[in-house]
């Protein structure tokens, strides 16, 4: 299990080192720190394959658009940079080149597979982001289980410790491996735009990257944002209710992408040893300092099973977690 010092000062620590017009709504509420009345904003977007929003306290519109576009625009530079859907982003080029020479990488490429690594060693190989591969044998759309032989030839194809780095360069030593930050990119992205909103001035507001949020301050009354947890079973229904006045808020869950067989839902979260979905949690959701520690976590919880109570009380962190019999686990005394 993940100790308490690992999890709350490792992971917390390495994230910290990585650290187009659209419409706009408003509604106005007093700010208890200054004379005058402060106008809450409402900017949806789109990016990253899901439906986003911004919400921020400005003195006017153009305050807002201006910190707004400066966040979406740094959202959807690092979707352009990190996609592997895109035939032009980095990761795409490295996952061009398995089995054949090594790719130079930026700086901030690096400190990712940084992050990447630590992500791994803390969560005792169960955090792998060569496992992306598994995805080729599981369509979520059609309920079919693959072979083992399947599911034995991609599991080859994952590990971490054999990608191999060199100073800048990185490579991946087989034809058919991957890597992917889907597991972290969007918390990353969150975290990144939240931290230039700040540097604006932003006090009052959050980034929601469909549903991974870095919140950056109260709402400008000084009450928390009340964030609904949706029930992974009820569509349009909630959980809990969670305050959240700063740092992030990120849930991970079996009812996003899935299928039901034979009385089984088999979701998108596999494990990286048996390339066979988890099972033990329905939904996990997770407040930290950053986005992508909340998510990160989340995540290991998940993949843990059974195992991941223990580390969800181990790391310190607040926590809402439905098992399989829709009994909630919690530590957030003001849940409602």
């Amino acid at each position: 299990m993940l100790s308490t010092h690992l999890h709350r000062h490792s992971l917390h620590r390495s994230a910290h080192a990585f650290l187009a017009r659209t419409p706009f709504s408003a509604f106005e509420t007093p700010d208890s720190h200054r004379s005058t009345y402060m106008r809450t904003f409402r900017i949806p977007f789109d990016a990253m394959a899901s439906g986003c929003e911004l919400v921020l306290a400005a003195i006017d519109e153009c305050e807002a658009r201006q910190a707004a576009e400066a966040a979406i625009d740094e959202v959807r530079r690092i979707e352009i940079k990190y996609s592997r859907y895109r035939p032009d982003s980095i990761v795409t080029r490295i996952n061009a080149a398995a089995g054949a020479d090594p790719v130079d990488c930026d700086g901030e490429t690096l400190s990712l597979l940084d992050y990447a690594d630590t992500l791994y060693q803390s969560s005792d190989g169960l955090f792998d982001i060569t496992s992306g591969v598994l995805r080729r044998v599981w369509n979520f759309q059609l309920p079919r289980v693959p072979a083992p032989d399947e599911l034995a030839a991609r599991l080859k194809l994952v590990g971490w410790r054999r990608v191999e780095r060199d100073g800048r360069q990185v490579r991946l030593p087989e034809a058919g491996m991957e890597i992917d930050f889907g597991g972290f990119g969007k918390e990353y992205a969150a975290d990144r735009a939240g931290a230039l909103l700040e540097a604006r001035g932003v006090r009052h507001g959050y980034v929601n990257l469909g549903g991974d949020m870095r919140v950056l301050g109260p709402r400008p009354d000084g009450q928390p944002w009340m964030i609904g947890i949706q029930d992974p079973r009820r569509k349009g229904e909630v959980i809990a209710t969670i305050p959240v006045v700063q740092g992030g808020l990120a849930t991970s869950g079996d009812y996003e992408r899935y299928f039901e067989l034979d009385g089984r839902r088999y979701c998108h979260i596999l494990d990286p040893r048996t390339g066979m979905p988890v099972s033990h949690w329905r939904t996990v959701s997770v407040i930290a300092p950053l986005a992508v520690v909340a998510g990160n976590c989340t995540t290991i919880a998940m993949l843990k099973q059974a195992d991941g109570l223990g580390f969800l009380e181990a790391s310190g962190m607040n926590f809402l977690a439905m098992d399989q019999h829709g009994e909630l686990h919690t530590r957030q005394p003001q849940m409602a």
